[in-house]
């Protein structure tokens, strides 16, 4: 059997592949040798502007499918019924390092899931964590500078670290859960996602609910100690994304339980705290959670860039039967993970095929044309504005969602206030949750970066968080920090 013919990029064949074209046996390169100069420049270009956060990833193919009806709360057609199956797509990822930093870090990791629905792509982009350090998306930027590398030092520094925290206590919250047991997981397999923001569901009626998304993980939580996760780092800087690989290869397909907190829209104005803000979770013991389905991950992608790297989410990819709601951190979010893609990818990056939809034949239907890496023919002789009298695509004049009531004077504002809201509250109900072996690697973890601050002001601020979490919590970290220091 002969072997296929190696081509150049506009597919001449190339008769040599190991030497490149000279003056003479000795002599200097030569211009004309098209195929070193196209392979050169090709090489030159094979890696693109790395994301500025959630840099490094892994992902996965699979499905999700109902187990319980939820067709009261949502007319998603998607979940409209017990034993329908979804294709998914599922991007792992750590939040504040480069593409080549390791996987065992104390970090938050993305969760991110693509859900190739009949009618669109649904793109529920979430974190391993129920909350965030931060409710309003104006404070994102200086959050990340704060914890990426020192644009001088080219390393993260404590000083930026903590300072950002110290003035911010809605972090306090977040920050222990980071400094906590589940801030390593010991595998993507063995950690749970949430949805993280607080979402829309509508049903058939017009009947309009919000709701939090929980993936509980069925592979049970497995996390690392700081010292094993360095050990880990040494061994394989790539563990996770060597774990998932090898997992599915083997057969061995990881899978999480989706249930959901439910709000009716009519309670969200009287709750107790403000129910958008992302630094709070709802008590399970006023919304419950109630199981939506499973989500199974059973292929790796053939080819990591094409699939991972190239893979875009974006929090605006709704589906008719779920919206967005007043959470300030998702609002920002719609338009700023689109925006990144088209930096990133490009405008027509929603054609690559890990993000085209597959709910129409032959791609999405809207009038965008040209831009960089136009492909498909883009409605070839087909007009490219709406309305036209050419039989294009139409408009159905259906919400996706229901509406949300809005009021008020424009400008800047404090989030609106509830009877309840606090800053410190849910973080000292995570730390009264942990065992006491769970506080006491928390507080070591907390006092071995906070005594690397050089700023005594800067201390003292976060101290006043935690006691201000619970007097015993802060006792606790400031008694460490004080030991460290003198040594």
């Amino acid at each position: 059997m002969s072997k296929r013919v190696l081509t150049t990029e506009s597919g001449a064949p190339v008769a040599d592949n190991q030497n490149s074209a000279s003056a003479g046996a000795g002599g200097p390169l030569l211009l004309q040798d098209q195929h070193l100069l196209e392979k050169l420049a090709r090489f030159n270009r094979e890696r693109i502007p790395e994301r500025v956060v959630h840099a490094r990833g892994s992902g996965a193919y699979g499905h999700f499918e109902v187990t319980d009806d939820v067709t009261g709360f949502t007319h998603a057609d998607f979940l409209s019924e017990i034993g329908k199956r979804t294709e998914v797509f599922l991007r792992f990822s750590t939040v504040a390092d480069s593409l080549g930093g390791a996987d065992a870090v104390r970090d938050p990791r993305g969760f991110a899931v693509k859900f190739y629905t009949e009618e669109g792509n649904y793109d529920l982009v979430g974190n391993n964590t129920p909350v965030f350090f931060i409710k309003d998306p104006i404070k994102f930027p200086d959050f990340i500078h704060s914890q990426k590398r020192d644009p001088f030092t080219g390393r993260q520094e404590p000083d930026n670290v903590w300072d950002f925290w110290a003035h911010a206590p809605e972090a306090t919250h977040q920050v222990t859960w980071l400094m906590g047991d589940r801030a390593i997981p010991a595998s993507y397999r063995h950690m749970n996602g949430y949805g993280s923001h607080t979402y829309q569901w509508t049903n058939a009626q017009g009947e309009a609910f919000f709701v939090k998304y929980h993936f509980k993980t069925n592979q049970g939580i497995r996390s690392l100690s700081s010292e094993q996760a360095a050990e880990t780092v040494g061994q394989d800087a790539n563990s996770h994304q060597t774990d998932l690989l090898q997992a599915i290869e083997r057969g061995v397909h990881p899978s999480w339980t989706l249930y959901v907190q439910l709000m009716p829209a009519a309670e969200a104005a009287d709750y107790r705290f403000n129910p958008f803000d992302l630094t709070k979770v709802w008590p399970h013991k006023d919304y419950p959670l109630q199981r939506v389905g499973r989500l199974v991950l059973d292929r790796n992608p053939d080819n990591v860039f094409a699939e991972v790297e190239q893979a875009a989410f974006s929090p605006n990819n709704f589906v008719p039967g779920i919206g967005p709601s007043p959470d300030k951190m998702l609002q920002g979010r719609l338009f700023a993970y689109a925006d990144a893609h088209r930096y990133r990818l490009g405008v027509n990056h929603t054609l690559l095929a890990v993000n085209a939809p597959k709910a129409v034949p032959g791609g999405a239907r809207n009038y965008g044309r040209d831009g960089l890496m136009a492909v498909n023919g883009q409605g070839r002789g087909a007009k490219n504005y709406e309305p036209n009298s050419y039989d294009g695509p139409v408009e159905t004049g259906r919400p996706l969602s229901a509406p949300l009531p809005v009021s008020g004077h424009t400008g800047t504002h404090e989030a609106p206030l509830h009877t309840k809201d606090d800053d410190f509250v849910q973080a000292g109900d995570l730390y009264r949750l942990m065992s006491e072996e769970e506080r006491s690697r928390l507080v070591a973890n907390i006092a071995g970066g906070l005594s690397q601050v050089s700023r005594d002001d800067v201390i003292e601020k976060n101290l006043a968080h935690f006691h201000a979490a619970d007097p015993e919590y802060g006792k606790r970290v400031e008694a460490a920090v004080r030991a460290l220091r003198e040594d």
